[in-house]
């Protein structure tokens, strides 16, 4: 059974480039097309189209789309994201996936169905005995043993096993080249979902702290802090809201995963050609400080 819209973003612009199309490399040897194509390349590069983006109940035809983009966020970390993505799909009360809207039936695209993003929140303390949250659980409190104190490792944990005050796994992932604007409407509907889910004590109803895992990157040149951590603006967060929620954070670290990516983010990514190395950036967010972070989202989205 097809999933039915929940509502609609329109008219957002999204840079024709694709970061799965992307490439670095250029073909040696061919200097003399090399200015042409190099002419043609950077009118295609340029182009920004407008599309229309629905957003979906999660369903069990999204498999494939969501846990592409939970590896993207893991790379190669040990977490079974193939059962993260079931898990998400099971709970389809709360979340969204981001599909275009209306593609025309002679469309190039060879899967008119294609993910594009999606938002779900995951509560960690009711899916305890999970193995993708064990080693979720495990990932973040050995990252934060070797990038942050020892005291704030012991807090993290505590809080992880403190089945009293339930926290719940934030994930908002999408294509680099579709815009932020898209977070507004997809966090408002998440925050709707988990208060209706708490009203009729649904699963992930409860949440009293948020943790989020962010794409982050930093200069290369720039050497890596000790332990605790660096000023939040030395690193650049790939979704640009997600700052706002490392604003909130009462906790909050920084790891690398330059040896597990190629690239920083599976595509071009250029600040003025500063070669860039990825992070991944740790949050726990209590769960009502979130109007105002909404508040934030709304201003700096509807700019």
């Amino acid at each position: 059974m097809a999933s039915s819209a929940k509502r609609r973003a329109v008219g957002l612009s999204v840079n024709a480039e694709e970061s799965e199309n992307s490439s670095d490399e250029s073909p040696e040897g061919d200097e003399e097309s090399g200015e042409g194509d190099s002419d043609a390349s950077e009118e295609e590069i340029n182009e920004v189209v407008m599309v229309d983006f629905e957003a979906h109940t999660i369903s069990v035809n999204d498999f494939d789309g969501v846990k592409k983009l939970l590896q993207q966020l893991f790379l190669k970390a040990h977490v079974n994201t193939s059962e993260m993505t079931d898990l998400i799909i099971q709970q389809n009360h709360i979340g969204s996936v981001i599909k275009q809207a209306d593609v025309p039936e002679d469309s190039d695209d060879d899967d008119p169905d294609q993910v594009f993003g999606f938002i779900s929140m995951l509560n960690l303390t009711e899916r305890k005995d999970v193995q993708c949250v064990e080693e979720l659980k495990e990932l973040i409190v050995d990252q934060c043993e070797k990038n942050s104190t020892q005291t704030e490792t012991d807090q993290l944990e505590q809080i992880l096993n403190d089945p009293s005050k339930p926290v719940g796994l934030l994930l908002s992932e999408r294509f680099i080249n579709v815009p932020p604007q898209i977070a507004l409407p997809l966090h408002k509907q998440l925050q709707e979902e988990i208060a209706d889910a708490q009203s009729t004590n649904k699963p992930s109803g409860k949440c009293h702290y948020c943790l989020m895992i962010s794409k982050t990157c930093k200069e290369a040149n720039k050497s890596i802090p000790a332990r605790g951590g660096a000023p939040k603006d030395e690193y650049l967060f790939v979704n640009a809201e997600e700052e706002f929620f490392y604003e909130q954070a009462i906790m909050k670290f920084h790891y690398s995963v330059q040896d597990e990516a190629d690239t920083c983010l599976g595509g071009r990514w250029s600040f003025d050609d500063v070669p860039m190395k990825p992070f991944r950036t740790v949050m726990l967010i209590p769960a009502d400080r979130m109007p105002a972070i909404m508040t934030k989202l709304k201003e700096f989205l509807t700019v």
